[in-house]
């Protein structure tokens, strides 16, 4: 119960103390700004949650957002909707999260390893689309996805809530969900138990892909440009966020609240960092070790209960 009230606790206190340390952090500006800061890497942890919870890992999603956010602003650029658009980014995420999740499975190979590959390939390609230049030409209604309002709520945060909801609800509630647990927890139970497990971690990865496609859209929309160097450290923000909220990177547990909660740790700690004029360079190692305590804390919990 204590490693579940764990990262409760430690958000409170830190938002506490942030508000005790600067008489900036309450107002109504700087909070709507934590919110649409870390909305990109709290959509992207949601997909990293399951991915991890199923025994995996993706490297590559910082270079997915990129590549869903360039060729989303790029359909734009030529003159496609803005819906459309949208699609598009979320559809590249989808196939890329879908090649990782084949790959891992029909080569049998690691997920470290198969997607420190794609990060690879995916970054390369994306350069290659856009000769390294950012998309600039992109219709000026596109930025409410990432700074518009809607009832005095930024509209991420409702984006956010309605994507952590439907994540609950799958892991929570259906099939893939009860099958990603038993596949993390032991994947080689789950064969013997008669899970299609393949076909659900390809799922897992897919839907992982889908989640950062829309990130890599919110993130163009902030911007209002298409980056081909997005994203580029993203991937251990998302992985440190599951971690930070109770996930492990052994498989088999973690939860959308959790998540949440590690994704808004690190996104108070980098804020916070800012109104007290703390180094940018310090932020990065105090990020640094907050995962590894998290990650100690997992591992002794687990020899207690060996």
């Amino acid at each position: 119960m204590m490693q579940r009230l764990l990262p409760f606790l430690s958000l409170t206190i830190l938002f506490i103390a942030l508000a005790i340390a600067s008489p900036h952090f309450l107002t109504n500006t700087n909070l709507s700004s934590v919110v649409r800061q870390t909305a990109v890497i709290n959509i992207m942890a949601l997909g990293m949650t399951m991915i991890i919870i199923a025994g995996g890992i993706d490297l590559s999603v910082g270079a997915i957002l990129a590549m869903g956010g360039l060729l989303g602003t790029m359909s734009m650029e030529k003159g496609m909707p803005i819906p459309a658009g949208i699609a598009i980014g979320v559809l590249v995420g989808l196939a890329c999260g879908f090649a990782n999740g084949f790959l891992t499975t029909r080569l049998g190979i690691a997920p470290f390893i198969v997607t420190l590959g794609t990060l690879g390939i995916i970054r390369g390609v994306t350069l290659i689309i856009s000769n390294g230049l950012p998309v600039h030409r992109i219709p000026q209604r596109f930025s409410f996805l990432g700074e518009g309002t809607v009832l005095g709520v930024p509209f991420v945060l409702w984006i956010l809530v309605a994507c952590a909801a439907l994540t609950h609800f799958t892991l929570e509630h259906t099939r893939l969900g009860r099958y990603a647990f038993a596949i993390g927890s032991n994947p080689e139970a789950a064969v013997y138990a008669g899970i299609p497990v393949a076909f659900h971690t390809t799922a897992v990865y897919a839907i992982g892909g889908m989640l950062t496609g829309l990130a890599g859209m919110i993130e163009a929309s902030r911007l209002m440009t298409g980056q081909p160097t997005a994203g580029q450290g993203y991937e251990l923000q998302a992985i440190a966020a599951v971690v930070i909220g109770g996930g492990s990177l052994h498989g088999g547990e973690g939860s959308v609240v959790g998540t949440l909660i590690g994704a808004f740790i690190m996104g108070l700690l980098s804020n916070g960092s800012d109104l007290l004029g703390v180094s940018p360079y310090l932020q990065q190692a105090i990020i640094g070790a907050v995962i590894i305590l998290a990650v100690t804390l997992d591992e002794v919990r687990k020899r207690r209960v060996a």
